[in-house]
């Protein structure tokens, strides 16, 4: 009923509704407070009630002993409650062999436990449960056992019991000593610490940065369990204390900085080279794991830190000759004891040493990918990648003496990705530094000293390796690593040679991204190398291909170029940008597209005066970006002074057109970029003397119309060339049928013959290309319907069986009639089938 329907004041009314407002907010365990203190009337109140105001000490003193009724309890009693609530429920689960019940409840009390009691020690009556729970346990196996129970035990209450068996021994295992002083002693009262602090304890953010200003200092403070006595680490409890931190790792309230700590001070107290292994093959992936995400990167201190025990494990394996470390062994349960290796024989424990060399080797590049490059911080950064490389050639050798060959391919494969891209001089100095800082007892088979004397024949080594025993994706990547190797040295041939022999362009489109990122920075490597030995025509077609494309800096994952009208989504940005290569990696993107466009100017200028006034011979092109820019330049009303390279390269093009071939040198020659590249004043003159040769045929194309003969003297004249130069340049356009003239060599002139297609000629040719357009379409379009068709066959076939088999379940009845009924049908049966396939295959062929 509403308010307003009610007698009496409304202050009274109001006072009810906190009441029983109030006391709706209660616990269920509060219920009998609720109804000793509702005694007065809900419905209608009397006529006389008192007013607010009006009130005497016998309605405050009511009021006063609703309030003593309300129980506050503290964070620490309410966690006490809980604890005894599930101990009740598993007690009286006990009575009647609710098996399911208990697992529920055993599963809820050690996730309370856990959480409220893990940093100050396990509670008296916790232990008491579990032990209980045990000898409860072993009595109902027992039982089972016996076959006295066996009959009244459902399929979902053995299923209960099973899986408590294992949890229950997995419980006692972890707190064995405590089960058994409780044994000992079954006392339930013990001191335990009565702080109204709040118990839980404060876990950090796995995803927050520790930088090197915040390392944790534990100095003045020692680690406490339960009754407040200090954790001792010792090489007598080692193993128990590894065990509950690998059982800890990956669950959700572990403190990862924490294990880290903790496994560090195992690592001082281990004793014998068995229990540091054991504890290094923990802590190396606990420190792995504190950096869990793809997009953020590892400390640089704890980086060094990993990289130090790394060494280490190597150090102890290296001396230790009886213990081998590899991913095939499997993993032994009871694994507590120190083991007994009797002499020459080895020992082998379960790890995988390349896994931790190639997450080491993937954090350095995440780092150098995070790190601004313009800064020092990015120097100093690189610095350390000296000490990677040892790391990854102790590994080597480790894997070499204890013939692990997948191991040993991929960190060579490493070792490679480290030298590839280098010039002579760096790998000949980090590999002097190397050898100086490791062992001197350990030499590696596949890299003697000798060979790592020149980086070609160390590069030829790795990469040999790679080709006989490594895998299909490794023997790729090492060949594009040397291909790339090649071309940075200027051996064009050789590059090209195994380039086309390996014949990777035809499938690497099925390849890894990452893959295919090398296979580009590999083809733009050889194209610069055809450039700088003067092979224009091979420099343009290894360029087009990536230049053409407008995202150089996607295909060579050097930044994410995003389009005008695309976006890309949250996820595949995030991928690209992993995928980046670090800054020193890179390849200079404007020296590459100067390169490109110059050898585009030297190509098309040439081919667009031979095409003249032919509308048709114009549509073929070259370079299509070089057509944009120089359109778009022609187009201006205005042309100012060249500002940047483009300009210098379009100035140049156009005087290139014009015949003023001095200009197109002096603006070529004025690009500043060319100074990047070794010998510059080489590549210089060898563009000069490129953009004389094809000034030369510019100028024969264009005016050949016009003159009847040309001296040959006079060429040279014009163009500063040779005579003979003149002479091979000209016999060349007559052997390749594009110039129309001959040669008089008593007379030294160039004779010019005035061929005018006619307009049937014309017409001809133009029917040619059409034609061969058309074939071209016919036979796309024929493959295109012998694709469907036999897909559709394929379809009609799979139909034709399940029709097959349903009429076949159909007159499974009919077989006991006539044998010439039988015939009858199957003859009328197979002249359809044999006029309706007479018909198909004639569709087929119209």
């Amino acid at each position: 009923m509403s308010r307003f329907f009610r007698g009496g004041s409304d202050s009274e009314s109001d006072e009810e509704d906190e009441i029983i407002s109030s006391n709706e907010e209660e616990e269920e365990s509060d219920d009998d407070h609720i109804s000793d203190s509702s005694d007065e009337p809900t419905s209608k109140p009397a006529a006389g009630a008192k007013s607010k105001f009006l009130k005497d000490a016998e309605s405050e003193s009511e009021e006063s002993d609703i309030d003593e009724k309300r129980e506050v309890k503290s964070a620490k009693d309410k966690k006490q409650d809980a604890l005894e609530s599930s101990i009740k429920t598993i007690e009286n689960a006990k009575k009647i062999n609710d098996w399911v019940a208990i697992q529920n409840e055993f599963e809820k009390l050690n996730k309370n436990v856990s959480k409220s009691f893990g940093s100050i020690g396990m509670p008296r009556v916790y232990i008491k449960t579990i032990a209980s729970l045990e000898d409860f346990l072993n009595e109902a196996l027992q039982k089972e056992k016996e076959k006295e129970a066996k009959k009244k035990m459902n399929a979902t209450q053995a299923k209960a019991l099973n899986s408590m068996k294992n949890k229950i021994k997995k419980i006692v295992r972890q707190f064995e000593d405590e089960v058994e002083r409780w044994r000992q002693n079954p006392v339930e009262s013990e001191e335990e610490p009565d702080e109204d602090v709040d118990i839980e304890k404060p876990t950090s953010t796995n995803h927050e940065e520790l930088s090197s200003n915040e390392v944790p200092d534990d100095e003045g403070f020692e680690q406490v369990g339960k009754g407040k006595k200090p954790i001792e680490f010792t090489s007598d409890n080692l193993f128990k204390k590894l065990r509950e931190i690998l059982e800890a790792r990956g669950k959700k309230n572990t403190d990862r900085l924490e294990q880290i700590k903790v496994l560090q001070k195992l690592l001082g107290v281990a004793a014998t080279p068995y229990q540091q292994i054991r504890v290094l093959l923990a802590l190396i992936p606990s420190q792995f794991d504190y950096y869990p995400g793809m997009s953020s990167y590892m400390n640089v201190d704890m980086w060094k830190s990993t990289q130090k025990e790394i060494n280490q494990l190597l150090t102890i394996l290296e001396t230790n000759l009886h213990f081998a470390i590899h991913d095939l062994v499997e993993e032994e349960e009871e694994d507590d004891k120190e083991p007994v290796i009797e002499p020459g024989q080895t020992y082998s424990i379960r790890g995988s040493i390349v896994s931790f060399i190639d997450r080491l080797d993937d954090e350095f590049t995440k780092s150098l990918q995070n790190i601004d490059p313009h800064t020092t911080d990015y120097v100093d950064r690189l610095k350390d990648e000296t000490e990677l490389y040892a790391t990854i050639v102790r590994g080597q050798i480790y894997f070499e003496k204890n013939d692990l060959n997948e191991s040993t391919s991929r960190v060579i494969m490493r070792r490679l990705e480290h030298l590839y891209y280098k010039p002579d001089q760096v790998i000949q100095t980090v590999e002097n530094t190397v050898s100086q800082s490791l062992p001197s007892n350990l030499k590696s088979s596949i890299t003697p000293p000798a060979i790592t004397q020149d980086s070609s024949d160390l590069i030829h080594a790795l990469c040999v390796y790679l080709y006989k025993k490594g895998e299909s994706l490794l023997r790729t990547r090492a060949m594009l690593c040397h291909i790339y190797h090649h071309a940075l040295h200027n051996r064009f041939y050789i590059a090209r040679d195994m380039l086309l022999m390996s014949h990777l362009q035809d499938n690497i489109q099925l390849s890894d991204v990452g893959t295919q990122i090398l296979h580009n920075r590999t083809m733009v490597q050889v194209g610069l190398c055809a450039f700088r030995e003067g092979m224009i025509k091979e420099s343009q077609s290894c360029l087009q291909e990536i230049c053409g494309t407008g995202r150089v800096k996607e295909l060579l994952a050097q930044g994410l170029q995003l389009q005008k009208y695309s976006q890309l989504p949250p996820e595949q940005e995030k991928l690209d940008r992993q995928r980046q290569l670090p800054f020193h990696m890179h390849i200079n993107l404007e020296l590459l597209e100067c390169a490109y466009l110059t050898c585009s100017m030297l190509l098309e200028i040439p081919a667009m005066a031979a095409a003249g006034s032919n509308p048709e011979a114009r549509k073929k092109v070259i370079s299509k970006p070089f057509r944009r820019m120089l359109d778009y330049n022609e187009r201006q009303v205005f042309s100012g002074p060249p500002e940047n390279t483009r300009d210098h390269i379009m100035g140049a093009a156009k005087a290139l057109a014009a015949g003023e071939w001095q200009k197109c040198q002096e603006l070529i020659s004025a690009i500043k970029i060319w100074d990047l590249m070794p010998e510059t004043q080489k590549i210089k003159d060898m563009l000069g003397r490129k953009i004389q040769e094809e000034g030369l045929r510019t100028y024969l194309f264009t005016y050949s119309s016009y003159y009847t003969t040309l001296g040959l003297e006079q060429l040279s004249t014009m163009f500063s060339l040779p005579v003979n130069t003149v002479t091979s340049i000209v016999s060349k356009m007559i052997w390749n049928e594009e110039l129309a003239a001959s040669l008089d060599q008593i007379n030294n002139v160039v004779v010019l013959h005035r061929v005018e297609l006619t307009k049937v000629q014309q017409l001809a040719l133009m029917f040619a290309e059409k034609a061969t357009s058309f074939v071209e379409a016919n036979e796309r379009t024929l493959e295109q319907k012998q694709a469907v068709g036999q897909n559709q066959r394929d379809q009609q076939r799979q139909k034709g069986q399940t029709n097959q088999q349903n009429t076949e379940k159909r007159t499974m009845y009919q077989k006991r009639d006539g044998q010439q009924q039988r015939s009858r049908n199957n003859f009328n049966n197979g002249l359809g089938n044999s006029v309706r396939g007479r018909i198909q295959q004639n569709r087929y062929r119209s």
